[in-house]
């Protein structure tokens, strides 16, 4: 089940990013503007103090061009002969401005020509580009670290008040008992998408709860006619088998029409218990393995009948299992009636130790194609004569009580299935994963 943190986790992620994204756009956008405002202020300066250095010259010729911290001119041409002192990264500029860099220092440069002379005026922009610099260094911290937290916090906090309803809703449907099915989901909350989302859930479990209920009534009537119809069965044999005039062979085959309809009753009881999604069965019921085995396969020599198999038993008599008999032994003599009815000679090996039950044979086994999608309702190898339901009940009894079975085949060279036993733990899983 996903927990709601990974929707916040989510939301967040998207916040923190999408709060990343626009602010580094702002941050292009702001320091492109800054500069754009910074250049045209340096600009205007340059301009300024040409138009008042050219005012200066025409009332007195023999001014010099300012130089001071931040602007410094030259001049070049007329009679000044200051042609000596003008840097030679200068002379090649034309009228105009230019951005030039001279060694760590930085300078705006406005070149112009008045009265057949040419004026050079530097405005330094070294502690310009440093302050910029450092704006930069600011933002881009605000854009990788301080925004995306405040976003993903803010996130966190929206997407908590956003999917509240959600949450509620999730609550009561996941702790909906069984005596509140006439409750009504969307009357507790409001006529939007969550009240919408509610409603829907009433119509589903309205469908659910019927189908139970269903469910409920087909179990007990199948249960009260196969009792009825196997209690004729078992009172015919007892009146048959009180006749002394039968044969031995026909006392014998009355009394396996007995056992099967005794099994055939234990079995049905125990299947109709696992239809029931309210039943869970004890676990402080101990079932003794090795006494299910021996049973299981007495019942089940008849299938070997007259083949040339070696059948070799191994058990261990202290092993107690926290399980339901009837389904202990369903999954035990399902196991041992494949591998009897599928064996036609060599040996089958049923060993059974403090861990795990394992049942081997030298039957015809199965290609690993089938191997892998046996354990499926309703599925059957091709060589198969059942109705492929044997070995996913027993894979979901195993589930059910946290076993462990794997199943090896080979063709012709025979199949090998173990089951190991959890007895650490013990289940707690609801009987509705049989259903």
């Amino acid at each position: 089940m996903r927990r709601p943190r990974d929707l916040r986790f989510r939301v967040a992620i998207a916040f923190a990013s999408f709060g990343a994204v626009v602010s580094m756009v702002m941050m292009l956008v702001m320091l492109l503007t800054t500069h754009d405002l910074g250049l045209r202020l340096i600009d205007d300066t340059l301009t300024a103090e040409l138009d008042d250095f050219f005012a200066r010259r025409i009332r007195n010729p023999s001014s010099l061009p300012p130089k001071t911290v931040t602007l410094h001119g030259y001049m070049q041409g007329g009679s000044g002969g200051q042609n000596e002192e003008i840097p030679h990264y200068l002379r090649a500029l034309t009228p105009g401005r230019h951005d030039l860099t001279v060694g760590a220092l930085s300078y705006r440069v406005a070149v112009a020509d008045y009265q057949e002379n040419r004026y050079f005026l530097l405005y330094d922009t070294t502690l310009q580009h440093k302050r910029e610099q450092n704006v930069i260094i600011l933002l881009a911290i605000s854009v990788l670290l301080i925004t995306p937290l405040v976003a993903a916090l803010g996130g966190i906090w929206l997407v908590g008040i956003i999917i509240a309803p959600v949450t509620e809703l999730a609550h009561q449907v996941r702790n909906r008992q069984p005596d509140q099915w006439s409750l009504q989901l969307a009357d507790h909350f409001p006529n939007d998408e969550v009240g919408e989302l509610a409603h829907a859930f009433d119509l589903h479990l309205a469908r659910i709860h019927a189908f139970m209920e269903r469910e409920r009534a087909f179990t007990a009537d199948l249960s009260h006619e196969l009792r009825t119809s196997l209690t004729v069965i078992l009172s015919a044999t007892e009146m048959l088998l009180s006749d002394e005039t039968l044969s031995e062979r026909q006392r014998n085959r009355l009394q396996r029409i007995e056992r099967a309809t005794k099994d055939m009753a234990e079995m049905g009881t125990t299947l109709l218990l696992m239809a029931r999604e309210q039943h869970t069965f004890s676990i402080g019921e101990n079932t003794r393995l090795a006494e299910v085995i021996d049973e299981a396969v007495e019942k089940h020599r008849f299938l070997l009948k007259s083949k040339p198999i070696h059948l070799l038993v191994s058990t261990d008599p202290h092993l107690m299992l926290a399980a339901d008999r009837g389904l202990v032994y369903i999954a035990v003599a399902n196991l041992l009636r494949n591998a009897f009815a599928y064996t036609e000679q060599g040996e089958i090996a049923i060993e059974q130790n403090c861990t795990s039950l394992t049942v081997r044979d030298s039957g015809c086994g199965m290609v690993a194609q089938q191997t892998e999608t046996l354990f499926l309702h309703y599925f059957h190898a091709s060589n198969s004569k059942g109705s492929g339901i044997g070995l996913s009940l027993v894979k979901r009894i195993c589930d059910h009580y946290r076993w462990t079975i794997q199943l090896t085949s080979k063709e012709q060279c025979g199949t090998i299935v173990r089951i190991q036993f959890n007895t650490a733990e013990y289940p707690d899983a609801p009987l509705s994963a049989f259903s």
